[in-house]
């Protein structure tokens, strides 16, 4: 009895973990299975499918993430984050809804559950997808700092 309850708390702990390490790809994965869809219903066959539909959700992934480092408009960088963040809390609050339905929760904890779990798993795709940019304007500090830090800066 002992060991069951020890492996299912690990089992579980383990299937939380995943979902806040893949939240982030909530966005890229609906765009890829999207893409991949729209191209096997164009009867390309499913190598073309799957070809095109990992081809887009990398895209969107690295488009993602380049624009929201190299933007330092605060609203943009609000709009991207966004993007990825509602995608992630509608998957964390099916996950943990479904997780708590499994443990014989009532259904007024398991909603709480759920939306406690799609803003934890939302503020993690959030982290994520901003983990590249760093600080606004933190570019200009460095490359000033450089330029201070160089022995020929004034021959310039």
């Amino acid at each position: 009895m002992f060991v069951s309850a020890f492996l299912s708390i690990i089992g579980l702990g383990f299937l939380v973990w995943v979902l806040f390490a893949l939240a982030v790809y909530a966005l890229p994965a609906f765009v890829g299975v999207s893409v991949g869809m729209y191209v096997y219903d164009t009867e390309a066959g499913v190598l073309a499918a799957l070809v095109a539909g990992m081809f887009a959700a990398v895209f969107t992934y690295l488009i993602g993430q380049v624009v929201f480092a190299r933007v330092q408009s605060i609203p943009i960088r609000l709009a991207i984050g966004a993007l990825f963040a509602a995608p992630a809390s509608v998957a964390g609050f099916s996950a943990i809804k479904g997780l708590s339905e499994i443990g014989g929760a009532s259904e007024g904890w398991t909603l709480a559950f759920a939306i406690i779990g799609a803003g934890v798993t939302a503020g993690t795709a959030w982290v994520q997808i901003a983990i590249l940019a760093g600080p606004i304007g933190e570019d200009e500090v460095q490359r000033n700092d450089a330029m201070q830090a160089s022995p020929f800066a004034n021959d310039l």
